[in-house]
Formats: structure tokens, C-alpha cells, sequence
């Protein structure tokens, strides 16, 4: 295994209402170019981030998980619960994961904290400290009147604070040699996208604040951002940051691009 490397991990798909999706973009100007069904939802990939640095396995979000409501299945129409067969893929297992970086606690993002396994259920990755800008958890936790139907916690996350490894953070922190958490808000009050720093190869996972191709432009921010300003403002920071280390855009929603070089954005 070389010293330091990143890997896309495949945790299935699911299907969102587009118009939400793509925010103030327009219908017209999207509909033939992403994959739509007959309700006009849209078709996203869960593309996790795995990170390997200094001995330590690094998973950026769990994906949807196996956990899903009868009312959730219908609406969002998810694929099977990839993570353990990707992760497998590699020569690893979930027990292997030494960290989990979590981008924010959306289902979608958060449904795979936690496996089910028909009579019991469990961490989906035991070992793992999982790092959580402490904003974002103190609002899935004690959610507002606004952000209320976006957060579960009982059912995705009083597990991991009943025994799992919690790190609570507040804006910029390293995890590992050359991988450091960013708070952004935005998309989320707690929203963060991760930078990975390898010397020669630098990268930013940026999550939902640029979550498709589509994403890449300045002002197009999904609906279901908290704050249209701050989504803005972290994308400035993400480019300025990619521009000056010649770096590359990680999308964790895009069915068919995955890693952007900066040069080929118009930013």
C-alpha cells in the first residue's frame, strides 16, 4: 500500500426531488443532461472518500446505510448498502476503518453510522473515532424549527454517542498528517469539507457545498442549503485554496465525475 492514497468508495445510489436538488437552476437548463425519472427525481451516487495516511484508514461519510424506512424507500428509492462490499473490494473491512470525517449528519450521509443486522444493530465501523464539526451535532441533536425534518438522531446517532469513539471539532482541524477537516456552514449550520494535503497531491472533498458538476458554478447552490451566502463564500475558499496548489475537486453526489482537476473548472 503506498504511503498515502485516496479512494472512491461506491456506497449505492438513491434518487432526490431535482428541483430541490438543483436550487435556483433552472429545469430547462438541467433536464436533459442529468438522469431524471417520470416524478423528475433526480439520480445521485453516494461516492464516499477513503483516505489512507500515516498507517491510519480515513472514511469521509457512511452513505445511506440499511436502515431505511418503508415511507423513505418510496420516496427516495435507494440501491443496496454498498459500503461493505466496496470497503471489501479494497482487501478491507469495517473494522479496519481507524476514522470516519463526517462531511454533516443528513441521512444520506449519516444513515450508515449505523448497520443493522437483522436482531441487532451495530457501528457500521467499531473502531473508528468519528469527527463531527460540534455545531452540526449539536443541531442534529436539538434541531430548530427550520431544521428539524432533516436530522434523526435517535435513529442514526444515539448510538455512536452511547458508545462510540466522538470527536466534537469547531472549524479547521488536522486529523492526520495532511488531512484537516474545514467548516464551511452552508449546506448545513455544522457543514465541513475535507482537504487532503499529500505534498505533490492536493485535493478537496467538498461535499454538499459542490455536490455535482453542475455545483461547480459560483452562485448554483442546492435548496436545501441553510445559507445560500455561505455556500458561496466556501466555494471562493475551496478554488482559491485548489488554485494555489494546482489541485482537484472531489464530488460525492455526480453520477459520472468523481476527481476535477481546477484547470478544467471555470472558476
Amino acid at each position: 500500500m503506498a504511503t498515502n492514497s485516496i479512494h472512491k468508495v461506491m456506497a449505492g445510489h438513491y434518487w432526490s426531488d431535482g428541483g430541490a436538488f438543483m436550487g435556483v437552476l433552472p429545469y430547462a437548463l438541467w433536464k436533459e443532461k442529468a438522469t431524471v425519472d417520470e416524478r423528475r427525481r433526480q439520480k445521485l451516487n453516494l461516492n464516499l472518500l477513503l483516505i489512507y495516511s500515516d498507517g491510519r484508514w480515513i472514511l469521509v461519510d457512511t452513505g445511506l446505510g440499511n436502515r431505511l424506512s418503508d415511507k423513505q424507500r418510496e420516496i427516495y428509492q435507494p440501491s443496496e448498502f454498498l459500503l461493505p462490499a466496496a470497503l471489501s473490494e479494497l482487501g478491507l473491512k469495517d473494522s479496519d476503518i481507524t476514522d470516519v470525517i463526517m462531511t454533516h449528519l443528513h441521512f444520506d450521509h449519516a444513515g450508515g453510522v449505523v448497520t443493522g443486522f437483522g436482531s441487532h444493530e451495530a457501528l457500521t465501523c467499531p473502531n473508528a473515532t468519528y469527527w463531527i464539526q460540534q455545531s452540526e451535532w449539536e443541531m442534529a441533536k436539538y434541531p430548530d424549527e427550520l431544521n428539524k425534518a432533516a436530522y434523526s438522531f435517535q435513529h442514526q446517532l444515539s448510538l455512536l454517542e452511547d458508545t462510540g469513539k466522538l470527536c466534537l471539532i469547531n472549524g479547521e482541524k488536522d486529523i492526520a498528517p495532511g488531512i484537516t477537516a474545514v467548516w464551511s456552514g452552508g449546506h448545513s449550520v455544522g457543514h465541513q469539507f475535507v482537504q487532503i494535503d499529500f505534498g505533490d497531491r492536493f485535493y478537496i472533498y467538498a461535499g454538499d457545498i459542490i455536490p455535482t458538476w453542475f455545483h461547480t458554478s459560483l452562485a448554483i447552490t442546492s435548496a436545501y442549503d441553510v445559507s445560500r451566502k455561505e455556500s458561496f463564500e466556501a466555494k471562493k475558499l475551496i478554488y482559491s485554496r485548489l488554485k494555489e496548489r494546482h489541485g482537484s475537486l472531489l464530488l460525492d453526489h455526480d453520477l459520472t465525475s468523481w476527481e476535477i482537476p481546477v484547470s478544467s473548472l471555470k472558476v
